[in-house]
């Protein structure tokens, strides 16, 4: 089955437990938050799913696959939009979704008509001529998020994607990823915006690295 699986996975640094046995399955549909405050292990988490962190026990599994490394997890459409957005400071908004569409062989007019529709959806499509450096932070984090829906992702993961948008933004930035789900994605968001939490189908919470379900998923 398609599904994104954590079983037993425990991060750490050292001497420090970041994340603490933590087991999680969503489902291809599913939008579930990641929730609680500063330091609690949600990026943790949600960098031991993508790949880009090893657990030190436990293991991550995607369709019944170990996730593997960052590169290999991206390779199988596993995107992570991290919280400082990891945008190209030299390229353009649309630039930065262009390019890796590209880089990945999809056909150009179709990159330019993904690039386009994704910057529409998260109400910057005016703003695609646009050096990130000339873009405010939350258009910035705006921006990452459209580069993870134009790569039309099967595990989308978004860390904190609305800590720097307004509430109308938010809405729209938190529909946008139920539109993923819609989609057949499996989307996790990390985040300490309790109306964000609310929109979405179940919610974790964190506390120093230790997982309880506020609202599990059905």
């Amino acid at each position: 089955m398609d599904e994104l699986r954590a079983e037993d996975v425990r991060v750490t640094y050292g001497d420090l437990v970041a994340v603490r046995d933590v087991d999680l399955v969503v489902h291809p549909g599913q939008l579930v938050s990641v929730t609680g405050p500063s330091g609690a292990g949600k990026s943790s988490l949600l960098w031991a799913l993508a790949g880009a962190l090893r657990p030190a026990s436990g293991r991550v599994l995607l369709a019944d696959e170990p996730v593997g490394s960052r590169d290999a997890a991206a390779a199988r459409g596993v995107a992570l939009v991290p919280q400082g957005n990891g945008l190209a400071s030299s390229l353009t908004a649309a630039e930065n979704l262009l390019v890796p569409l590209l880089a990945a062989g999809v056909e150009a007019e179709q990159a330019h008509r993904r690039t386009s529709a994704a910057l529409a959806l998260v109400g910057l499509e005016e703003s695609g001529g646009h050096l990130i450096e000339e873009l405010s932070g939350g258009q910035q984090q705006r921006v990452a998020l459209a580069r993870a829906f134009a790569a039309r992702a099967r595990v989308l993961l978004a860390d904190e994607p609305t800590s720097d948008l307004d509430a109308a933004n938010r809405e729209r930035a938190v529909a946008a990823l139920r539109a993923e789900a819609e989609r057949g994605a499996i989307v996790v968001m990390a985040t300490h915006d309790p109306e964000a939490a609310e929109q979405t189908d179940a919610e974790l919470h964190l506390d120093a690295g230790v997982a309880t379900w506020v609202r599990p998923l059905a």
